[in-house]
Formats: structure tokens, sequence, C-alpha cells
């Protein structure tokens, strides 16, 4: 796929409301974003001859004023949670089956570009699971209750669909008996949980989503 296809691609789904912010193309980190442009072969040229400025208008990373957007710094930038002190995700564990405010098992803030972001808390979620011995032998490290591949679903739902202008990070709770992903926001538009179940959707952040299709998350 070309750059101009993805281009048209993206630009079939733009939504008007796409946050830009006021930083320059400086902050994105290039040996990031031509990672991405190898492995969604995209790159059809030499790095050192591509106007970065260019490049990123193409892919709808920036505007004409050459800031650059929330796609732009939530998967390239160099330090996205600086830009937004709330595009970071808190993880905790408890001991028991509600919240305490005197002891917990574990704890992170997680930050860095979404790739990063799901990876770590990828980690954190399995690292508390709990883990069941099966037919297993005594001395294995047991298999988890919860298959992993639930929890990357939920964790690129939760990053890709949260509501953005929300100044609120997404939470992963984990409990005794259960785990919670908070992701903030309701649903977008006009969607009910009666339209949900009736098979209707209607993205929040189609700019974001068209990147995942690229391979940036799974």
């Amino acid at each position: 796929m070309t750059l101009e296809e993805l281009n048209n691609e993206v630009l079939g789904c733009v939504n008007t409301g796409e946050l830009s912010y006021d930083t320059s193309i400086d902050e994105i980190d290039r040996r990031t974003l031509f990672e991405f442009l190898q492995i969604a072969d995209l790159l059809d040229a030499p790095e050192q001859n591509i106007d970065l400025l260019c490049l990123l208008q193409d892919l709808n990373l920036a505007t004409e004023q050459g800031n650059i957007n929330l796609a732009a710094v939530l998967f390239f930038a160099k330090r996205p949670h600086h830009i937004n002190p709330d595009f970071i995700v808190k993880a905790v564990t408890f001991p028991g089956n509600v919240i305490e405010s005197s002891s917990y098992v574990d704890s992170e803030d997680i930050g860095g570009r979404l790739r990063d972001v799901f990876d770590d808390t990828l980690r954190f979620i399995m690292r508390n699971l709990h883990k069941r011995q099966g037919q297993q032998s005594f001395n294995s490290v047991g298999e988890p209750e919860v298959p992993r591949l639930v929890f990357e679903e939920l964790l690129v739902n939760a990053l890709i669909h949260r509501d953005y202008f929300i100044s609120a990070p997404i939470r992963v709770l984990v409990y005794a008996n259960r785990i919670e992903i908070v992701s903030p926001g309701h649903l977008p538009n006009n969607l009910t949980v009666e339209k949900v179940k009736a098979g209707n959707s209607n993205l929040r952040n189609p700019i974001l989503a068209s990147f995942i299709a690229k391979k940036l998350l799974p």
C-alpha cells in the first residue's frame, strides 16, 4: 500500500473533531515512525530524502500549520504523557474484592507511546492474574485463569475507543475475584446499549482505529 492509498483510506473516516496540539513535529520520534512505515510497507523512498512534515500531513497526522494531532502524539511522540499527563494507565492490584486505601499488592503508572502502554499494561495484568495448575506438574508456573488473548482485546478497545477529551487516565483494577478496565467516556454520539446489542457501532476515534489496522497494536 502506498502513502496515497493509506491517506485516502484514513481521510475517508476522518473525524473533524480530531484533537490537535500546539506541538511541533520535532516531538515525533523518527525511528518509531519509520519502523512503522517499513512494517506497513509504506516506505518507498530513503528516509533521508523524505520531508517529515509532508509525510505526516499525508498520513493525516499533522495540520497545515505544522502541529501534530492526537494520533501522532499517541503513536509516535517521544513523550506522549508529557504532552498530556492523562495519556497513562493507572494499574492497581488489591488483596480483596473492594478498593482499599490503606493497602495494595501491586501498583504502577504506565506511560509512553501507545504500543508501550499496551505491552506494559498487559504485563501488569498477567503477573497479577491467578494461575491454575491444571494437568501440569507441581513445579510448573501454571496457566492464567483467563487467556492472555482476552486482555489483548480489552486493552486495545480501552486505548483506542476512550474519550481523549476527558481528563482522566485509563484504570486497571485487579481484585481477588475480578479485573476491571475503566476507559473514560460514554458511548459516542447517539449510541445506546440497546443499539450496540442490535449490532450498531460508531467509532469515536476513527484515525486511531485506522492505524491499528496497520499493525501498530494486535
